[in-house]
C-alpha cells in the first residue's frame, strides 16, 4: 500500500513538473509553485484537448462508431462530461454545479456541455489550497469510502485523457487529424 502511494505521488510529480518545465523553457508562464496551481493547469490543458477534438469532428460524424457495440463520438464526449460533473461535485466546493443537459446530442449542445463542465471544474479547483487538496471527502463509491480531493481530481483527469485517446481514434477513422497533432 505504502509502495503504491509513493509510486502514485512520484508519477503525479513527473506529470506536473514536466509540462511546467517545458512551458518555462518556451518562454511560457512562470512555473507553478503550489500543487493547487499545477492541478488547475492540468485541468485546463486536459479540457483544452477534449474541446479541441470535439470541435474538430464535423457535426455529421457525431454519431460515428468504430464498431456497432461502441458508443458514438458524441456519446463518449457526454460520458466524460457527466462523470466529471459528478466527480467535481463531490469535492465540497461552494461553486454551484451547472445544469448540464445529459441528453445533449448535437455538436453545439455537446461542446456547450463540455465548456460548462470545464468552467465548473476550473472554478471549484480554485477554491482549494494544497492542504485542502489533501483532505479526504466522500466521493463516488468506486473510489472507496473516502478519497483525497487530489485523488478525485486526478481520477477525473486520467479518465478524461483515456477517453481523449479513444476519441483520437474516432477522428482518425474519419480522416481527421487531431488538433494536438497538427503542429506547425
Amino acid at each position: 500500500m505504502k509502495r503504491g502511494l509513493v509510486l502514485m505521488m512520484g508519477t503525479l510529480a513527473v506529470m506536473t513538473v514536466a509540462p511546467n518545465a517545458q512551458a518555462q523553457g518556451r518562454g511560457g508562464a512562470p512555473a507553478c509553485t503550489t500543487v493547487a496551481c499545477d492541478v488547475q493547469g492540468d485541468w485546463g490543458r486536459g479540457y483544452g484537448l477534449l474541446i479541441g477534438v470535439a470541435e474538430a469532428m464535423p457535426e455529421d460524424k457525431y454519431g460515428a462508431k468504430p464498431t456497432p457495440a461502441q458508443q458514438s463520438f458524441g456519446e463518449r464526449l457526454m460520458h466524460v462530461a457527466m462523470i466529471d460533473l459528478k466527480l467535481v461535485s463531490t469535492l465540497g466546493g461552494k461553486t454551484p454545479a451547472p445544469m448540464v443537459n445529459p441528453k445533449a446530442a448535437t455538436k453545439t449542445e455537446i461542446v456547450a456541455a463540455l465548456r460548462q463542465v470545464n468552467d465548473y471544474g476550473a472554478a471549484v479547483l480554485k477554491e482549494f489550497n494544497d492542504t485542502q487538496l489533501a483532505e479526504r471527502v466522500a466521493s463516488l463509491p468506486f473510489l472507496g469510502a473516502t478519497a483525497s480531493r487530489l485523488r478525485v481530481i486526478y481520477f477525473a483527469m486520467t479518465h478524461s485523457q483515456d477517453i481523449y485517446g479513444q476519441l483520437v481514434v474516432y477522428l482518425r477513422l474519419n480522416g481527421i487529424t487531431p488538433p494536438a497533432s497538427n503542429r506547425p
